[in-house]
């Protein structure tokens, strides 16, 4: 498994915190499992490999940053999504740019233009081309302003 095909599988993981009703830590339990990718598998290519170690603690850093950091990427989002609600925002385009915000601010391991490059590339599969401009547009203003006042 690549690192893009984690960073995929913890957007989702942290779409479904949203409605869950599960910490992160409960649903990361029950997600990552053998069993649960097994399940998965048959309907979405993605779960057909079991994360490795180092991959699955990559994907818990992630779900973990996002439920711990939740408010304050959706303040960054609703900063630089001009004219819109957060409310009216897609669930899955949140879930994507909460996952790149968090690796921006939080992970300097991994660089900028890498997170938000594969934020815009997995939202290619999700969301209509006008939300992935819209990602892209929130994810680079954020980027500019963000990292230039830090």
């Amino acid at each position: 498994m690549v690192r893009n095909t984690a960073r995929e599988i913890a957007i989702h993981l942290s779409y479904e915190l949203n409605f869950s009703g599960r910490t992160p830590e409960e649903l990361l339990d029950q997600r990552l499992t053998a069993e649960a990718f097994a399940g998965l598998a048959e309907e979405e290519d993605l779960y057909r490999e079991v994360p490795n170690a180092k991959q699955a603690e990559y994907i818990r850093r992630l779900v973990r940053g996002v439920g711990e950091h939740g408010a304050e990427l959706d303040g960054y989002i609703e900063k630089y999504a001009k004219g819109w609600k957060f409310s009216r925002i897609p669930l899955v385009a949140s879930a994507i740019m909460r996952v790149a915000m968090y690796e921006v601010l939080y992970m300097p391991d991994v660089p900028n233009a890498a997170a938000i490059n594969e934020a815009v590339e997995i939202a290619k599969k999700y969301e209509t081309p006008e939300t992935v401009k819209f990602i892209n547009g929130i994810l680079g203003s954020f980027s500019r302003q963000e990292l230039s006042e830090s």
